[in-house]
């Protein structure tokens, strides 16, 4: 048996995600059983990564609701700014946090649970070019390639991914 078989995670993707904080935690969760959902603004487009890799979506996360997942990846790159600016993305990250569930971000990422206004009284990392945001946001910043308070997953960037997996798979593991 796979450690998350019958899991299912959201993964967010807009253009000019950071390629490999998709595609790694994608292939990994995936290889240890849990079906993996990417969502954009909208269904079965393709959207392209910084350094065009191509991802297209499983679903629109205008379809989604939370109470079908066990945990949502915040992959980094350049589209968290832009899906910080959409009402359903924050919500849906809210709703993750309020129910407990896996919330795991990594680089750029951590703007989405920042604006989402759920990082006060965390301890969490990012690219340092966010630090600003997520401490203003009430977080505690600590340059550490994973940090794993309560819920909540973070990682600095693409050398940390396989940090940044250990800390995804134990929180989802603590909801088998």
């Amino acid at each position: 048996m796979q450690r998350l078989e019958g899991m299912r995670v959201l993964v967010f993707v807009e253009d000019t995600y950071e390629d490999l904080e998709l595609w790694y935690p994608k292939l990994r969760l995936a290889e240890e059983g849990a079906e993996v959902v990417t969502a954009g603004p909208e269904a079965r487009k393709v959207y392209v990564g910084k350094h065009t890799y191509p991802c297209r979506s499983d679903a629109s996360f205008y379809d989604l609701q939370e109470r079908d997942f066990q945990g949502l990846v915040i992959p980094g790159g350049f589209a968290p700014d832009k899906l910080r600016r959409i009402p359903k993305v924050l919500d849906l990250t809210r709703q993750f946090m309020a129910a407990g569930k896996l919330v795991a971000h990594i680089c750029h990422g951590g703007w989405i649970p920042a604006s989402a206004e759920i990082v006060a009284g965390f301890r969490m990392t990012s690219t340092p070019g966010i630090k600003d945001d997520l401490v203003h946001a009430g977080a505690t910043w600590v340059d550490e390639p994973l940090v794993v308070d309560r819920n909540m997953v973070s990682s600095r960037k693409p050398d940390d991914l396989p940090w940044f997996l250990q800390g995804c798979l134990q929180v989802l593991e603590r909801k088998l």
